[in-house]
């Protein structure tokens, strides 16, 4: 299913510093009558990232036979990732979502190298912070 790619934000709100911080988040939802919706909502959220200030790029990967979606982004600190998450719609998509979540994890690092950063790692990263999710394969 849909994989979009890593985008960088235009206009009045690209951000040309290097990143410091990195984030990558998976969601699982309990019930599979939830995933057209979460798609929707993670599209919205997706167009909101990219005209957040300090926003360096984001991408998506849906896997809705899995009830399962994959973020990564880049930011120029913690403090404007935060300020994203606060504002809408990512914030009322979180608590209309939050119960049903069956499992939800997010790790941060400071990029290494190679930038944007790349699925392989942020997989990598996300098995390590739970151990039990598996995103790599359809």
């Amino acid at each position: 299913m849909p994989t979009l790619p890593w985008t960088t934000p235009t206009g009045n709100h690209a951000h040309h510093e290097p990143a410091a911080l990195v984030m990558a988040s998976s969601f699982e939802l309990r019930r599979w009558r939830d995933v057209p919706c979460f798609f929707v909502a993670a599209l919205r959220i997706r167009r909101q990232m990219l005209r957040s200030p300090g926003v360096s790029g984001v991408s998506l990967i849906a896997r809705p036979m899995r009830r399962t979606f994959f973020t990564l982004s880049a930011w120029r600190d913690r403090s404007a990732l935060d300020a994203a998450v606060a504002r809408q719609p990512h914030a009322a998509t979180m608590t209309r979502f939050r119960r049903r979540m069956a499992d939800s994890v997010f790790t941060f690092w400071e990029p290494e190298g190679h930038f944007p950063p790349d699925w392989q790692d942020a997989f990598r990263r996300l098995d390590e912070a739970d151990g039990d999710h598996d995103g790599r394969t359809d």
